[in-house]
């Protein structure tokens, strides 16, 4: 049986670590429980492959020409600002699992323990991520690089029906020849020095790709970050002349006497040095001319290019679709413009980003790979940028008889409650705001 490079290297990977034998020990144990082989999925591909450098072969697998720095420019001040800003705001929001639109409750069968397995993998991906360590690691790749990679595994257990791995974006080729077929491979990952028909193949169900800014000429993505490669080269090197101009101890002055011998230059200098240098004296000089001053630079903040670098902040902000207010920029910002300049970079880089990750684990995840199209996936908080604004809307609409309590619970992620009527009002004594679910997604 021939055996791929992928496989040699997990063969290599289980006997540095020891897992042979564990491996052994618990397909004896799983050998003794029906159904126990298809309990738990097995991951394809590999965990770390940017460890060593991927080299490319021409063939039907395209790698993504995305430069080397990116990664590295990703850990500078700036950049990492912006992709926290949106990363963290996304990964801290509450979710929930909920039957799609369109769709009656009715019509679902075992309804509720199916949106608790859903949950379940969503919770418990893998063995050591939780779904905030795994959405961030996609996240981060999608700004970096325009790519947003999750592998899935169908396990054939009903109350964890797959499991997911984040995969390195960057080590992801796309086939140019698939054909839309379910059984041909669209995607596979690839090593460095590996041949392309010894890389892991995944299938579309296999893998969630998340895509910023798809273009038609090009199967990839483009991130943030790829837009504003340039402007941070240019202020990664003006932050590093500053930083040398500010540093340097050499004063960016001379002083010129005209007509001075060689013994009157080295007596001045002598002079300058032991009586007048770091002691604070105000020097007096008695000359037949004046001695005159010769600047280099002009001894001021201009010199520091602080304002070019500014500007190179704001282009980076625009990339990223962030207000400068966000990547520290508080001169131009008072009270009435920083709510306003919060709200367009909520609605303008975390909402699109959030509702494109919401929408690739509807249609990858419960559609593609586990089967399940009838339920969707959505984040409780992106109808209002704040918890204030969201109550007031939905309190408003409450009165005005728009929505009914059960309709506002399912909004905010909360389960019917127990003690509504069917006009939606909430009998006495009972409370709307109490639910028996955990985490604010529904069951």
């Amino acid at each position: 049986m021939r055996v791929t490079m992928g496989e040699q290297l997990r063969q290599i990977w289980r006997q540095a670590t020891g897992t042979d034998q564990n491996n052994q020990k618990d397909a004896d144990q799983n050998a003794l429980e029906a159904g126990a082989a298809d309990a738990e999925a097995e991951r394809r591909t590999l965990a770390l492959p940017s460890i060593l450098n991927p080299v490319h072969y021409p063939g039907n697998h395209l790698p993504k020409p995305t430069p080397a720095n990116l990664r590295r420019f990703a850990e500078t001040p700036i950049v990492r600002r912006a992709i926290n800003v949106i990363k963290d705001r996304i990964a801290a929001m509450d979710w929930q699992v909920r039957v799609r639109r369109g769709v009656e409750k009715e019509d679902v069968g075992f309804l509720d323990r199916k949106l608790r397995a859903l949950r379940r993998v969503l919770e418990e991906p893998n063995a050591t991520d939780s779904f905030r360590t795994l959405i961030e690691q996609a996240i981060e790749d999608a700004l970096t690089g325009g790519f947003g990679a999750i592998e899935m595994e169908l396990t054939g257990e009903p109350e964890r029906p797959a499991m997911l791995w984040p995969v390195d974006g960057a080590s992801i080729r796309i086939n140019a020849k698939w054909d839309g077929s379910a059984e041909t491979p669209r995607y596979a990952q690839a090593v460095a020095g590996q041949l392309e028909s010894n890389a892991i193949e995944l299938r579309d169900d296999q893998l969630i790709y998340i895509r910023m800014n798809p273009r038609s000429f090009t199967p990839f993505g483009l991130g943030p970050l790829e837009v504003a490669f340039e402007t941070v080269n240019q202020f990664l090197s003006a932050h590093r002349f500053a930083g040398k101009l500010a540093a340097n101890a050499v004063a960016q002055y001379a002083i010129w006497i005209n007509e001075a011998t060689p013994q009157q230059h080295d007596r001045l200098i002598r002079w300058w040095q032991d009586e007048i240098e770091g002691t604070g004296r105000v020097p007096v000089l008695s000359t037949e001319q004046k001695p005159e001053v010769l600047r280099f630079a002009q001894g001021t903040d201009a010199d520091l290019r602080l304002a070019w670098q500014e500007f190179l902040i704001r282009m980076v902000a625009n990339a990223f679709g962030l207000s400068p207010l966000m990547l520290g920029l508080e001169s131009d910002v008072n009270q009435s413009t920083a709510s306003e300049m919060a709200d367009e970079a909520f609605r303008g880089a975390i909402q699109p980003l959030a509702s494109l990750i919401a929408q690739h684990i509807t249609r990858d995840l419960f559609g593609k790979c586990i089967g399940w199209r009838e339920f969707e996936f959505v984040f409780n908080e992106l109808g209002a940028r704040d918890e204030l604004t969201e109550l007031q809307v939905q309190v408003q609409l409450l009165q005005a008889g728009v929505l009914t309590v059960d309709e506002v619970r399912a909004i905010r992620g909360l389960g019917p409650h127990p003690n509504v009527h069917s006009g939606g009002a909430v009998s006495a004594g009972a409370s709307p705001t109490t639910d028996s679910t955990t985490g604010g997604q529904a069951e």
